[in-house]
């Protein structure tokens, strides 16, 4: 009885330690696998940091190279337009020789006198001086006479009975425009023909006029 007692004793005490035994290995690989499972996610961890960084680094060569492409751009423009200002306070120039012309040929003192004529003719050697050095510098006079009207260098600034031109044609330049290369630096200030109107067409307007009062 005492030897049958002392078998199951072993045998239960055997048993225990087989468990015992499995249980640490169960331990061990659960400790083993999340051993591993941590080693992927901080290999994850540096791949994503890696990603982040090499995501950084691009945009900031992209800004850099946006930078770089505007600091071209306006220094090419600096270069091309960098006298817009002055040139066209320049013309201010030729737009008081013309008027000192216009007030020459109105005086009735001077009319049809060789000193007229003699100082027309030195303003306009330096008018024609003037618009050379401007042109050797790409700045060009507008050509409107008889040219329809443009709004991109035009102004209308008034509109001028004539039959004999299409409507919105140019017969009159109160002030010439200039580009500079590619740009407008002012516009010419322009008369525009209209077609003019007939007895019954006024006589209409006239009347509505007189009712509108």
């Amino acid at each position: 009885m005492d030897k049958e007692q002392n078998q199951n004793l072993d045998d239960k005490i055997e048993k225990e330690s087989e468990n015992e035994k499995s249980s640490s290995q169960d331990n061990e690989k659960i400790l083993q696998k999340s051993d591993e499972e941590g080693e992927k996610l901080e290999v994850k961890s540096n791949e994503e940091k890696i990603l982040e960084l090499e995501d950084k680094l691009a945009r900031t060569f992209a800004e850099m190279e946006n930078q770089r492409r505007r600091f071209e751009k306006e220094k090419d423009e600096a270069f091309e337009y960098g006298g817009f200002s002055f040139a066209k306070e320049a013309l201010s120039l030729i737009d008081n020789l013309e008027r000192s012309k216009q007030i020459l040929k109105s005086d009735q003192k001077l009319k049809d006198t060789d000193a007229l004529v003699k100082t027309l003719e030195h303003l306009d050697i330096i008018s024609k001086d003037l618009i050379s050095i401007f042109s050797k510098n790409n700045i060009n006079p507008i050509e409107s006479l008889n040219k329809r009207l443009d709004p991109n260098f035009h102004q209308a600034m008034m509109e001028i009975e004539d039959n004999e031109k299409e409507p919105g044609t140019i017969i009159q330049e109160i002030q010439k425009g200039f580009t500079i290369k590619d740009r407008l630096l002012r516009p010419s200030l322009v008369g525009v023909s209209k077609k003019s109107k007939d007895k019954d067409q006024k006589n209409e307007e006239n009347k509505q006029n007189s009712d509108n009062k």
